[in-house]
């Protein structure tokens, strides 16, 4: 495993001292799977760090996948080995999305098993044990009679429970036929009795001549108890989508490119964090690779590198603050905060074989504001 430390002796007129850490917690070779991918952190209410990633036996999504697993229990300075948390033979069993419930402190834990069904289970231990996976999969085929798919599966690694203990995971739907992830589209999932039942939302994105091919999005509540999902696109624009409701699930504005955050065409990851002044702010990170604009996809992917972090005190409005967290090759990224205010970022990077679709290391990031603002702001 592979350790990085850097602490930057600046002057912080907060009292804190910047901090950034990485550490390797998963690397091709190992248990002999050809690709990890897909990453999803969370932290508990105990302040337990919790890494999830897709373990694939060759580079595809459609490979035999299994879930893996690291805890950390020290606030991320130490890892226990890796174990599977979720596995069915020969299936793809992938994307997945850990939420932790602030009310009754239980994680819950969706995935996919072939882009065809849904599975949950829930732990009441920080992730030391799961319950029995439970099909939710009648949540998506309540999408059929207004979008008949053959594609579908939860937005990894990017979940939410709102202020008013609704759960919202984010999903994406595909009718294309066979294992074609386009045309698309975007929509959320959701529960009020926490996770006991889940329901379908309104479609929030469609495929159309100016947002081709939504798919996987993020989703954060903002500082008037809305909710907005911020959407991987298939535009020439190369910008991100957004969309708002009130309450995560229906009537979502018409969707607009956020001209600030730029998209490879690819997953990004948002999140929001409180400070104990109860100033709200957003967390952005994705590859934002500008300078290079060959196409490297048939579909308009273009080469993902420069994983920056980006930060907002305005709902999104403006982005004042970027941070390039990892310059090279890097790819998916998933963010979470400790109830310390220690931030979190896993994230794809590197690559094997020269191979650009197949991650080498998934890396966790271990920093905190006065590091991503230069010692200008801090969470107290």
């Amino acid at each position: 495993m592979r350790f990085w430390f850097v602490w930057l002796f600046a002057s912080v007129a907060f009292g804190g001292q910047p901090f950034l850490e990485k550490t390797d917690l998963f690397e091709v070779g190992q248990e002999g799977c050809l690709s990890y991918r897909i990453p999803a952190i969370a932290v508990t209410r105990n302040g337990t760090v919790l890494a999830f990633t897709g373990a694939r036996q060759k580079v595809s999504d459609w490979a035999e996948t299994v879930l893996l697993l690291r805890r950390s229990t020290d606030g991320g300075k130490t890892w226990q080995p890796r174990r599977v948390v979720a596995t069915a033979p020969k299936h793809t069993v992938d994307c997945p999305v850990p939420i932790v419930d602030r009310i009754t402190g239980a994680l819950h834990f969706l995935y996919q098993v072939d882009y065809a069904h849904c599975y949950y289970m829930r732990s009441d231990d920080d992730g030391q044990t799961f319950s029995q996976p439970r099909d939710i999969t009648a949540a998506f085929e309540a999408f059929r009679s207004e979008y008949d798919w053959t594609v579908m599966t939860p937005s990894p690694g990017t979940a939410i429970q709102l202020t008013g203990g609704r759960l919202v995971v984010p999903v994406w739907l595909s009718n294309g036929g066979g294992h074609a992830h386009r045309p698309s589209c975007t929509s959320a999932i959701y529960s009020d009795d926490h996770g006991k039942t889940w329901r379908r939302g309104a479609i929030a994105v469609q495929t159309t001549e100016a947002t081709p091919n939504p798919s996987e999005a993020a989703v954060v509540e903002l500082s008037d108890g809305g909710v907005m999902l911020n959407v991987r696109c298939e535009s020439p624009r190369y910008r991100r989508l957004v969309t708002r409701s009130a309450d995560g699930a229906t009537n979502w504005s018409a969707p607009r490119f956020d001209e600030h955050l730029y998209d490879p065409i690819c997953h990004a990851s948002l999140i929001r964090f409180p400070s104990s002044g109860g100033k709200i702010r957003l967390l952005f990170a994705n590859p934002d690779s500008r300078a290079r604009t060959e196409a490297i996809r048939k579909w308009g992917g273009r080469p993902r590198e420069n994983v920056t972090l980006r930060l907002s005190d305005d709902d999104g409005r403006t982005w004042p603050v970027a941070k390039v967290l990892e310059a090279g090759r890097s790819a998916y990224t998933s963010l979470a905060c400790a109830p310390d205010g220690t931030l979190y970022c896993l994230y794809e990077r590197g690559y094997s074989a020269d191979n650009e679709l197949n991650t080498r290391w998934l890396t966790v990031a271990r920093f905190n504001l006065e590091w991503l603002t230069d010692g200008k702001d801090s969470p107290k």
